[in-house]
């Protein structure tokens, strides 16, 4: 169903992030059951959404972003809307439970700077159901809209692992991007995925500590994906003009503490980047943007 054929549920605020935690670990029970082979009809809406100055300051500092009145981070609308993905991820109508899905994707493209000082009205809905090499995928879409007017837009993709079907193949573009410089060597301190976790409200065990991410298959923790993505945005401050696209694909997680290696390019008049392990054994993350 196309988005403007949506109903749009209008929300007088943003939703409180607790309740819909433990929505969604109810969800992942067997007994609760709900979802199925289709997306919920509706979209999630919140007018004139504040800017928080102080929040807007530690979230640049922990994603070493420049703090600008002027425009917020390219990333930073999807920690503002993040309330409506979890209450719209954790409804029975979503097809599945929220815990067990991978971030694997995010795209956002940038129509206009949207200023500290402004209140945005964001609208969250999810799309593009459809097969991938290791399971089911799709999209969560959300738009920003200052007086009017869209200016930001996401899609952020998340797989369900399972059986498989279609390619969903990792893009030749965003491989080339690995031949890239290594333009710094990054320190990530072990505190960073708990760090992020208090601005963004995303608190996902795997991310805070290396005790509640062994349960979940990994070692110790991991760098959240939208942590590596704001972190080489951040880096590219200065070069990127007002309107952009950034596309990036998560391939592997960044342990944490840990050291990361970011490699960079330009292409006519686009950057085409890598988060890689120090040793470059393995990537992280890949994208351009411009």
């Amino acid at each position: 169903m196309a988005a403007a054929e949506l109903e749009t549920r209008r929300l007088d605020s943003m939703p409180a992030l607790p309740p819909l935690y433990a929505k969604a670990l109810a969800r992942s029970l067997p007994l609760i059951g709900g979802g199925g082979e289709r997306l919920p009809e509706h979209a999630l809406e919140v007018e004139a959404v504040a800017i928080d100055r102080d929040h807007l300051a530690t979230y640049c500092r922990v994603c070493g972003c420049g703090l600008r009145e002027s425009a917020v981070p390219p990333t930073y609308p999807h920690v503002l809307a993040f309330p409506l993905a979890m209450a719209l991820m954790s409804e029975r109508s979503f097809p599945f439970p929220l815990l067990g899905l991978v971030h694997i994707a995010n795209r956002i493209e940038q129509r206009a700077p949207i200023a500290a000082g402004s209140r945005p009205t964001l609208r969250l809905w999810a799309e593009n159901f459809r097969p991938h090499r290791r399971g089911r995928q799709l999209d969560l879409v959300t738009e920003a809209r200052v007086d009017g007017e869209a200016v930001w837009r996401e899609a952020s993709t998340y797989l369900r692992r399972g059986e498989g079907g279609g390619d969903g193949g990792r893009s030749s573009r965003a491989d080339q991007s690995a031949r890239g410089e290594v333009a710094a060597v990054w320190s990530v301190s072990g505190d960073v995925g708990r760090r992020y976790a208090e601005v963004s409200g995303d608190r996902n065990p795997i991310h805070l500590h290396g005790l509640a991410a062994r349960p979940f298959g990994f070692p110790g923790a991991i760098a959240h994906g939208m942590w590596m993505n704001a972190r080489c945005l951040g880096a590219l401050e200065g070069r990127l003009p007002g309107a952009l696209v950034a596309s990036v694909e998560f391939r592997s997680p960044l342990r944490i503490p840990g050291q990361a290696r970011f490699r960079l390019r330009s292409e006519g008049g686009r950057y085409a980047f890598a988060l890689e392990s120090a040793d470059g054994e393995r990537t992280h993350m890949v994208g351009d943007a411009g």
